[in-house]
């Protein structure tokens, strides 16, 4: 059995048509405060970095941390 653990970071926005869009980061530092994060996510918007098939990313609506652990039982190998 193979045990894998790793953290994400998700920023959820919401696009022009209501639609949630996730950007998840993979393995981020741990001591990000919530500022840091936000600040991050207002210049996402304010400078139209990314866009979806919603359009645009015009708000913030969530921040996470996601750890996870995979339990491999089977492996052909």
């Amino acid at each position: 059995m193979n045990v894998t653990e790793s953290t994400s970071l998700e920023l959820v926005f919401t696009n022009l048509a209501g639609r949630d869009v996730t950007l998840r980061i993979r393995e981020p530092k741990e001591d990000l405060t919530a500022e840091q994060i936000l600040a991050v996510m207002d210049d996402i918007i304010a400078g139209n970095a990314f866009t979806s098939t919603g359009g645009d990313l015009v708000s913030k609506k969530d921040v996470r941390y996601l750890h996870t652990t995979i339990n491999d039982l089977y492996d052909p190998a």
